[in-house]
């Protein structure tokens, strides 16, 4: 199965985010994280922790551009490894833990006030069609991410794609590079 959105943008900060979102607020609670996880995630190892125990995935470098974000789940073939797109970069190694069926694509403004009325409000947003979210079952995934660009309506525009596979236990992350740049090359 396979879900695309367009237009995504990422407010003019090169870093999207991947996670669950009210797993993300359990974690700054267990933590004891304030409210700006920005300014926490950059100054001490409360992001990388984040990152090996698959509560969030960054992918920093991002253009400034509107994307398509695709989510490839297991037994789809990835849409940015057929023919007609162009593939530009591909990793994996990445661990996402869901505990509340929902996966979300967001931005680093986000996490400068990571509030609970903040989190509620986002949340009620992504209900709305087009959000880049989507539902999968509670547990943990191996993430591949791919990004270049894909063919559409006679022309090429950026993208993103996430192949989400379930996997049982913890995923192991600590391979990953977390300040790997995810730079598209737009040539439209």
């Amino acid at each position: 199965m396979q879900y695309v959105f367009s237009e995504v943008l990422n407010d003019l900060i090169d870093y999207f985010l991947l996670g669950d979102l009210l797993l993300l607020q359990r974690f700054k609670a267990e933590h004891g994280l304030a409210d700006d996880l920005a300014a926490e995630f950059v100054t001490g190892d409360s992001g990388d922790r984040a990152v090996l125990e698959g509560v969030l995935i960054p992918l920093a470098g991002v253009e400034n551009h509107p994307y398509t974000i695709v989510f490839t789940l297991t037994g789809t073939a990835p849409e940015l490894l057929k023919p007609a797109n162009r593939l530009q970069h591909q990793r994996d190694g990445y661990a996402l833990q869901v505990a509340h069926g929902k996966v979300q694509l967001f931005t680093w403004r986000i996490l400068q006030a990571f509030t609970a009325p903040a989190v509620e409000q986002l949340l009620a947003r992504y209900e709305q069609p087009g959000r880049p979210g989507i539902e999968v079952d509670n547990g943990w995934y191996s993430v591949e991410i791919l990004a270049g660009e894909v063919a559409r309506d006679g022309g090429f525009e950026p993208a993103f794609e996430f192949v989400l596979t379930p996997r049982e236990g913890p995923v192991d992350a600590s391979g990953v590079d977390v300040g790997y740049r995810f730079a598209v090359d737009w040539t439209g």
